[in-house]
């Protein structure tokens, strides 16, 4: 498959520093689709241009941005380079509703030839997420697979909403795939989700996840209630409310870092 490219890509070099050396460059990548009719959020390019902004303030080290999208209009940040979308399971649906994320999509990131636009190593990163904190401790470690931990419930190990991933590392994570059968055998074993399920059913519950004790928060389950913990990097706003809505704009952590 090609991938089209509407922007000039951008030149990076390796970070310097003596931890830095033996790590490949690291790519950014999210995504952006037209979401179902009545969908519980609506996502638009704005949403990339903030994210954007809040990795460039919290990863001074080299890196790409990539937007996988049908509809790059609207980006203004520019050094984000979006890619067309592909269409493999746009139609298929998450198992546990129609209201909820089906991400099948992204799992063409585990192909074992993802693209060469994604470079050696990249993090695949949801827009519904507040920065708040240097990211290098996270992304900056030689892992082939890191994902997070999911924060509570659904019998999940794993939540999709942040993974890093070398080039090929999973790649039975596609190659397995069956757009029939798979999502059948998630609901099954009691995982929930689209992509974030099929991964915890293919590669069990032992890959190397970051939680609280990195910084990286449920907001509706960890920090929805309180102050911002003080080690907190990244706060996930999984399911309802997303980070523009009424109730978490009135939070000063989140308007100064959602910006």
């Amino acid at each position: 498959m090609r991938f089209a490219r509407t922007r000039r890509r951008v030149a990076v070099k390796k970070p310097s520093g003596s931890a830095a050396r033996s790590l490949d460059p690291l790519t950014i990548v999210t995504f952006l689709w037209s979401p179902p009719k009545g969908y519980r959020s609506p996502y638009t390019c704005e949403h990339v241009n903030i994210l954007r902004r809040m990795v460039r303030r919290n990863y001074p080290d080299p890196h790409r941005f990539v937007l996988i999208t049908d509809n790059a209009a609207g980006l203004t940040e520019p050094d984000i380079e979006p890619f067309e979308l592909w269409p493999d399971f746009a139609d298929l649906r998450n198992p546990n509703g129609t209201n909820n994320p089906s991400c099948y999509r992204r799992l063409r990131l585990f192909a074992p030839q993802p693209g060469a636009f994604l470079g050696p190593r990249f993090v695949c990163l949801d827009l519904d997420c507040v920065i708040t904190g240097d990211m290098r401790p996270i992304w900056n470690r030689n892992d082939d697979f890191v994902i997070w931990k999911a924060p509570g419930g659904n019998n999940n190990p794993y939540c999709g909403s942040m993974f890093m991933l070398k080039a090929g590392a999973r790649p039975h994570v596609w190659t397995n795939f069956d757009p029939v059968k798979s999502p059948i055998l998630t609901a099954q074993h009691g995982l929930f989700g689209s992509d974030q399920a099929w991964i915890a059913y293919t590669l069990g519950r032992d890959e190397k996840t970051w939680a609280k004790a990195d910084g990286v928060y449920s907001y509706r389950l960890q920090a929805a209630q309180r102050a911002l913990p003080g080690n907190a990097r990244i706060v996930f706003f999984h399911g309802k409310p997303d980070p523009w809505d009424p109730d978490p704009q009135r939070k000063p952590w989140v308007c100064e870092n959602y910006r």
